[in-house]
């Protein structure tokens, strides 16, 4: 009774000001979406094996992930833990009656209560955790945040979006407090990328309805990147990218330009793109070995390559020349990358359905109707 009335209190403050936007399937199917987030149903509570990112101060430290980080302890690694459950959020309001709605509904409900995020705020606010996950799993957080909002038509999601309310105002201070002192873009294929994260951070500030955080980003962005030609393309990936720092930067441009605008930058950033329908100027990657987990980045690289290739046929005007070698790209990536989530192998199994659903349900592209509000 007391958790219904303080939802019902607080349910219209935290959708004060929300950009509320459809969670779509696109070409996803119930049995892909039930694939994908059996895979984080079976990891969200799954503590071990574990890769922690933890900086012990005493001996009281070395305590188990459970314990430690009682809301985000399991998929192996805490980022995974966090987008596993922005997963089973997604694909839960996306497809509300299909058969493992309830069970995710039952996994997110048992992670996010009051009292693991408390210690979630306070696992953070620990001596010596200053960069803890920045930026790459605080920027999840906030996608996790993002998607809570936007499902305002349920009261369960809703609960969940407030009870996670102190830790996402706790990432986000951390976050604007250190963008200023970042002197340089990070531009890396693995999780200290900057461009990636700031595309994350973007999307939920306009969400958030956090103004200032939306300007603080877009400020360093524009400072950062505009100036950027010539991105070496060719050189990628290194051997164990998950991420395109090329393709990334101009996902995460598009975000903040007019279509007209971002061609021009587009042009000069990357100019190797062909006009003539080329399906062969960036061939998907090839992993060599599944079961080790970095080799098997590469299968990340393909979905998050076809997002971002998405992302930027998005936003350039419809007439483009390129727009029809973007696309076929984009499509030859998604294939390759959509093989490779089978869950054969944990190593890959514990991330790489929340970037197939990432994919595949088109999150972070923009509406039509918001082309015209970019600044």
């Amino acid at each position: 009774m007391v958790r219904t009335t303080v939802l019902a209190l607080f349910t219209l403050t935290l959708l004060q000001g929300a950009q509320v936007g459809p969670a779509t399937a696109q070409d996803l199917d119930a049995a892909s979406a039930e694939r994908f987030a059996q895979l984080a149903i079976d990891c969200v509570h799954r503590e071990y094996p574990n890769k922690l990112s933890h900086v012990l101060n005493d001996d009281g430290d070395a305590q188990p992930p459970r314990d430690l980080t009682p809301a985000f302890y399991g998929c192996y690694d805490w980022h995974s833990a966090v987008h596993g459950h922005w997963l089973l959020a997604r694909l839960a309001r996306t497809f509300p009656d299909a058969g493992f709605a309830q069970e995710a509904r039952v996994a997110l409900d048992r992670n996010l209560t009051a009292e693991s995020i408390t210690a979630e705020v306070r696992y953070l606010q620990g001596p010596g955790r200053v960069s803890f996950e920045r930026p790459y799993g605080l920027a999840w957080l906030l996608a996790l945040a993002a998607e809570l909002r936007e499902w305002e038509e349920d009261p369960q999601a809703q609960w969940w979006a407030f009870t996670l309310g102190p830790l996402e105002r706790e990432v986000a201070e951390r976050l604007s407090d250190w963008l200023p002192k970042l002197s340089h873009p990070i531009r890396v294929g693995e999780h200290s990328q900057t461009a990636f994260a700031f595309g994350l951070i973007v999307d939920w500030a306009r969400i958030a309805n956090e103004t200032a955080m939306e300007e603080l980003f877009t400020n360093k962005i524009r400072a950062f990147y505009l100036g950027d030609r010539d991105c070496p393309l060719g050189y990628e990936p290194s051997g164990q990218d998950f991420l395109s720092p090329c393709l990334a930067e101009a996902d995460l441009i598009r975000r903040i330009l007019q279509p007209i605008q971002f061609a021009a930058w587009l042009g000069a950033f990357l100019p190797g793109i062909p006009m003539d329908n080329s399906d062969t100027w960036l061939d998907p990657a090839v992993v060599t070995d599944p079961g080790d987990p970095k080799l098997a980045h590469l299968d990340g690289l393909n979905l998050s390559r076809a997002w971002m290739l998405e992302g930027i046929a998005a936003g350039l005007p419809p007439e483009d020349p390129r727009q029809a070698s973007i696309r076929v790209v984009a499509e030859r990536h998604r294939r390759a990358g959509m093989r490779s989530v089978t869950g054969q192998y944990y190593e890959g199994g514990h991330w790489l359905g929340s970037f197939a659903t990432y994919l595949a349900t088109g999150r972070g592209l923009p509406p039509v109707a918001d082309k015209k509000d970019k600044k």
